[in-house]
């Protein structure tokens, strides 16, 4: 719970700050928390969330290709949702809800991604076999 907080907490400060602050578009903004907040995910749910202790070289691409999957099928839907959903709202008050929404959908994708993909462990691998 903590290592998704602080996740969610670094990603919102670099994403909603890109957008509101430093006028970033949605695109830009939503990737950026991504690209600096998958360190920390990497890190943090490697150790302790799922105390996986195989060599990080080798999940290293496993991890990167989650992060893009869930990015990109998360913030896909979440944009035309919001703007469908809020048509009569302005456009930062779109953007910053489908923002928000992307957040959730990457966030709910990701875990199952990390889970069960990235940081399975040998044992579940070998359970799989049989």
């Amino acid at each position: 719970m903590i290592v998704g907080l602080a996740n969610v907490f670094v990603g919102s400060l670099i994403m909603f700050g890109l957008y509101n602050l430093a006028g970033c578009g949605y695109w830009l903004s939503s990737a950026a928390n991504y690209l600096f907040a998958s360190a920390l995910s990497f890190y943090l749910n490697k150790r302790w969330t799922f105390q996986n202790k195989e060599g990080s070289a080798r999940q290293i691409i496993p991890f990167a290709l989650n992060i893009a999957i869930c990015y990109f099928i998360a913030y896909s839907i979440a944009k035309p949702l919001i703007y469908y959903l809020l048509y009569d709202f302005e456009q930062t008050i779109r953007d910053n809800i489908a923002l928000f929404i992307g957040m959730c959908f990457f966030t709910a994708l990701n875990y199952f991604g990390q889970r069960f993909f990235v940081f399975k462990s040998k044992e579940q691998k070998c359970n799989q076999l049989l």
